[in-house]
């Protein structure tokens, strides 16, 4: 995977094009409809995965401090359906936090997780920080990553 880290004005209308289609693709067909332009990304900071062959197949967004909450929250992670359970979700999610920790170094890191993956973050050092709570009609719980 070829990573590419960018703040929004330097993705271009070609990159910003390939992100929302991505989203709109796993976030809007496969989850159901919900604002996915939710004014974060202009002043966030955009992580890219492309195969060889250029196409996008895994995106993370990182909000600074003081947007969503007031650590450095990642969200809005997808990979493409192709490349799935070939665990590029995880080193995606690697990348992200190293580019954190490297943003903001020894802060934590908040996350919005749909509960289904609570397994998943918390194999990559995310503990539970909040009870359960529905956002956009899937059961989510906040966790939060320290550095080490």
């Amino acid at each position: 995977m070829n990573w590419n880290w960018t703040r929004f004005d330097d993705l271009g209308v070609h990159g910003l094009y390939e992100v929302l289609a991505l989203r709109c693709r796993v976030f809007i067909l496969e989850q159901g409809a919900f604002l996915d332009t939710d004014g974060a990304d202009q002043s966030s900071w955009h992580l890219r995965g492309h195969d060889q062959h250029g196409a996008l197949m895994a995106y993370l967004r990182v909000c600074e401090p003081g947007i969503k909450f007031a650590e450095a929250s990642i969200g809005r992670v997808i990979t493409a359906p192709e490349v799935r359970g070939s665990g590029q979700g995880r080193v995606l999610m690697r990348e992200g936090l190293e580019r954190c920790a490297r943003q903001w170094p020894g802060q934590a890191v908040r996350i919005s997780a749909q509960g289904r993956l609570r397994d998943f973050y918390s194999s990559l050092g995310f503990e539970a920080a909040s009870d359960d709570y529905i956002e956009d009609g899937i059961p989510h719980l906040e966790m939060l990553w320290e550095p080490t």
